[in-house]
């Protein structure tokens, strides 16, 4: 492993234990050469990619890193920690993996975010409903912050968000 201090690739594991529930390694390490420590992450990697398919029928492999934008977009300054977010990516990727063999829908992506989103926050959920569904006025706004109002936090399979029409 390459020192991300001194770029020397001479070190020496100091420490090893199970990470993310399982799903990853974490290993301590120190640079044998200027003897400052640094972690790293062992995590399996999918040999076969997942794709996903846009609205427009582009298709691109799906990048957590793109969840996670749109989770910390909508998350903006609410009081949802770090851990919690990357815990939804994770939950997101797994199950898309498990359901889908080589294509998803970026529609599919979206409603297994607001989904995750609505069970933790209303207006984290608001703010990505307002980004990724496609309101046409005011109304159509205020109509999804109605329905949150009106429907209990914890059903968030309930949502009108993404509902195909």
């Amino acid at each position: 492993m390459i020192c991300p201090f001194c770029k020397a690739d001479d070190d020496s594991v100091i420490d090893s234990r199970e990470a993310d529930g399982g799903t990853a390694v974490r290993r301590r390490r120190e640079c044998n050469q200027c003897k400052r420590r640094f972690t790293t992450y062992e995590r399996f990697e999918r040999a076969d990619k997942l794709t996903v398919v846009k609205r427009d029928g582009t298709r691109v492999p799906f990048n957590p890193d793109n969840v996670m934008r749109g989770i910390l977009a909508a998350c903006g300054k609410r009081p949802i920690s770090s851990e919690k977010k990357a815990q939804i990516v994770r939950e997101i990727e797994d199950s898309l993996n498990r359901e889908f063999e080589r294509e998803v829908a970026s529609v599919e992506v979206g409603r297994r975010v607001a989904a995750k989103l609505r069970a933790i926050d209303d207006i984290a959920y608001i703010r990505f409903a307002s980004e990724h569904e496609d309101f046409r006025t005011i109304e159509d706004l205020a109509a999804e912050v109605k329905d949150v109002q009106e429907s209990p936090r914890d059903l968030p399979e309930q949502t009108r968000l993404f509902d195909e029409e």
